[in-house]
């Protein structure tokens, strides 16, 4: 090997370290809370716990299915509807939990997780969920602060706004954002949406008829 065809093979290996060594900075560095929680993996990680978000809670609950999600993400916004779709069709038998994993360059996903997590306080987490979902294209990929727009939200939905104002400034509420990404940083997670079944990670499927089939076969077992 020729000395020129060494130093750009070198270059190459430094070149693919630097790209994996900022992919895991821009992942695990400290965040400022309009872009991200500050957090690190959990080391008892568990894809859901008792204080996590379900959306369904079927008295004989046979399948667990977890996503974990960015209310900004726009692949979390396409796969919604397939969700609400699985959630009619099998809200008797599987449990749908829903937890938060704002990813960093989304200006604001950690203030539409807070808005959820203080609606959540007034019984209102999937009433903002579906809300945010909706409304993303309006408010998603904005340079600026929504949080005047969430608070609207909260208003346009009943919820006592002085309430959700605490709840939003309270740091127990980013803690609660912060544990579930800490969860899904311990599992493995580097985007959204993942999802779990039965606490086994899942490749996102392509379609609703996939989905199904899927759940359909873990049902059968």
């Amino acid at each position: 090997m020729t000395t020129l065809k060494k130093n750009l093979l070198a270059a190459g290996v430094l070149v693919a370290a630097l790209a994996v060594a900022f992919g895991s900075f821009l992942l695990f560095a400290p965040q400022d809370p309009a872009t991200g929680p500050d957090t690190g993996p959990a080391a008892d990680a568990r894809a859901v716990r008792d204080t996590s978000h379900r959306l369904t809670s079927p008295a004989r609950s046979e399948l667990t299915v977890v996503e974990f999600l960015d209310f900004e993400c726009e692949g979390c916004g396409a796969v919604h509807p397939t969700v609400e779709k699985l959630r009619a069709a099998y809200g008797d038998r599987v449990t749908f939990v829903a937890r938060h994993f704002p990813m960093p360059g989304h200006r604001n996903s950690t203030a539409a997780a807070l808005a959820a997590e203080a609606a959540a306080g007034q019984g209102g987490f999937e009433a903002m969920y579906r809300k945010l979902f909706a409304t993303q294209k309006e408010w998603g990929e904005s340079k600026e602060s929504k949080e005047g727009l969430f608070r609207e939200y909260a208003a346009g939905l009943g919820l006592d706004t002085d309430r959700y104002d605490a709840a939003v400034k309270d740091p127990g509420t980013l803690r609660r954002v912060e544990a579930d990404q800490q969860d899904g940083l311990g599992l493995g997670v580097q985007g959204t949406p993942t999802f779990f079944v039965d606490g086994l990670r899942i490749e996102t499927p392509r379609s609703y008829e996939e989905f199904e089939a899927l759940i359909d076969a873990r049902l059968a077992r």
